[in-house]
Parts: C-alpha cells; sequence; structure tokens
C-alpha cells in the first residue's frame, strides 16, 4: 500500500508541475476536468451523480469556467441565481423524483468544489502566479505531511477525537510551522526568479501558515462528510489515495484563500 502511495504521489506531483507551469487554457481546462470528477464523486454519495440534478451542476460548472475565460458574465451572480433557478424547476417539474437534499447537494456541489479549485487557475494567472500558485500546495500537502510526521512523533492530545481521532494538536501546530517553513525555503530558493525583497518571503510564509490552517478545515470538512454517509473514499482513480477529493479535499479550501491573500498582500 504505501509503494502504491508514493507512486501514485510522485505521478500527481509531475502532472501538477506540467499542468501549472504550462498555465493558460491548459490549466484551465484541466481544472475543470478535475472539478467534474470531483464533482461526480460527491453527487454519487447522493445518488444524482448521472441524473438532471447532476446534470445541471456539471453544466454550471463549464459555464462558470468559460466565463473565467471570456467574461461575458457582467455579474456573477446571474450564475448562482441561475444555478438555482434551474434546479428549482428540474425539482418541480419532476416532483417527487428527487429530494430536498439532492437538489442541495448539486447546487452545493458547484461551488465546493468547481469555484473554489477554479482558485488554482486563477492564482496562476496574477501577475507573480507562476511562483506564489505553489503556495496553494505547500500549506496544503506540506501541512498534511508535516502533520503526520509530528503527529506521529509526538502527538497525544486529539484535536477531534470524534471526527478524526488520529489527528492530534502536536500535529496540526507542527504542520502548521512545517508549512511555514517550507515557504520559507521555496521563497529564498526563487527569491531572485521573483525579484522579490525577503520581506516579500516573509509575507510568502505567513500565507501559507493561515492556509495550513484552514487546510485542516478542508481535510476534516471532507471526512466529515464521508462518516456522515459511512464511506471510506470518495473514489479509487488515485490508488493508494482514493478519489479526487480524498486527494484535493485541503487544496479545495486553500486555494480561494491563498488567491485573496496573495492578490492583496504580495506586489512583484
Amino acid at each position: 500500500m504505501f509503494k502504491t502511495r508514493l507512486l501514485s504521489g510522485i505521478v500527481l506531483v509531475i502532472a501538477a508541475l506540467v499542468l501549472i507551469i504550462t498555465g493558460g487554457d491548459v490549466l484551465l481546462v484541466s481544472t475543470l476536468l478535475i472539478s467534474w470528477i470531483g464533482m461526480f464523486e460527491l453527487y454519487r454519495i447522493f445518488h444524482i451523480e448521472k441524473s438532471a440534478p447532476g446534470i445541471v451542476g456539471y453544466a454550471a460548472a463549464a459555464v462558470y469556467y468559460a466565463n473565467l475565460r471570456f467574461g461575458f458574465l457582467p455579474d456573477l451572480m446571474m450564475l448562482v441565481l441561475g444555478l438555482l433557478i434551474v434546479l428549482m424547476f428540474v425539482y418541480v417539474f419532476t416532483y417527487p423524483k428527487y429530494q430536498t437534499e439532492q437538489l442541495l447537494a448539486a447546487f452545493f456541489g458547484v461551488f465546493y468544489v468547481a469555484v473554489m479549485l477554479s482558485y488554482v487557475y486563477q492564482t496562476r494567472m496574477l501577475s507573480a502566479g507562476t511562483y506564489i500558485v505553489w503556495l496553494i500546495f505547500l500549506c496544503s500537502w506540506g501541512c498534511d505531511t508535516c502533520a503526520y510526521c509530528v503527529g506521529m512523533l509526538i502527538g497525544k492530545h486529539k484535536m477531534t477525537p470524534k471526527l478524526s481521532p488520529k489527528k492530534s494538536v502536536e500535529g496540526a501546530v507542527g504542520g502548521v510551522i512545517g508549512a511555514a517553513l517550507l515557504t520559507v525555503i521555496y521563497g529564498m530558493v526563487f527569491r531572485g526568479a521573483m525579484g522579490s525583497e525577503m520581506s516579500h518571503v516573509w509575507i510568502m510564509a505567513a500565507i501559507s501558515a493561515a492556509g495550513a490552517l484552514v487546510s485542516m478545515v478542508g481535510d476534516l470538512t471532507a471526512s466529515a462528510i464521508k462518516r456522515n454517509y459511512g464511506i471510506k473514499d470518495y473514489g479509487k482513480l488515485i490508488p493508494g489515495h482514493g478519489g479526487i477529493l480524498d486527494r484535493f479535499d485541503s487544496v479545495i479550501f486553500t486555494a480561494p484563500l491563498i488567491y485573496f491573500l496573495a492578490a492583496n498582500l504580495i506586489v512583484l
């Protein structure tokens, strides 16, 4: 299992490097495809992955990503309200085929998966996005790895005993500090390429520390949904890791935070 997980992790890292370094439309389309898979995994829990509410959700995600590229919607609220209205049409004219929670899940999935993941692309498109975008992964996957190691070594106090008994307060602190330290190292290595001052490196580290805190909430959110519906993994797409939502649960939460903090605090 460890070997499988390691090999899958290496493939994921290589794929992330290729897609994010390439950026542009390649990253946009790839993020949409990843979002669709994640939405499918979530919708499968509610048995709407191949039905009308799910199809409406997939279509809304496609419209949202197309708007990121072409900007044809003057106000994003048009999409939000349009999605809600179309789902209500489905609900009413197929009644009683779908339960209320299925329609709510279809609506929720668009924003929880597709919109939040889109900030990977949006961060990459910032003026210094070529370098800033990696903070998303440093403070999500980096935090996860550091938290696991510290928790295994000195973890004693349970952070969420009912939701995730193996996670400890010590591990959480180690994850936050580890993400910040990894970012400092990353910032020092690429400071010349970014044309940044040392102050920018410390700002990046602080952003990663904040992102690490949020990443743990993202991880636990995905765990809570799984526990509520009695499933172990969202899927089997990534051997040793599970599905898209199992691997990107923390990225979903960190990407928007990194985007907004970096856009407002880092000027290169």
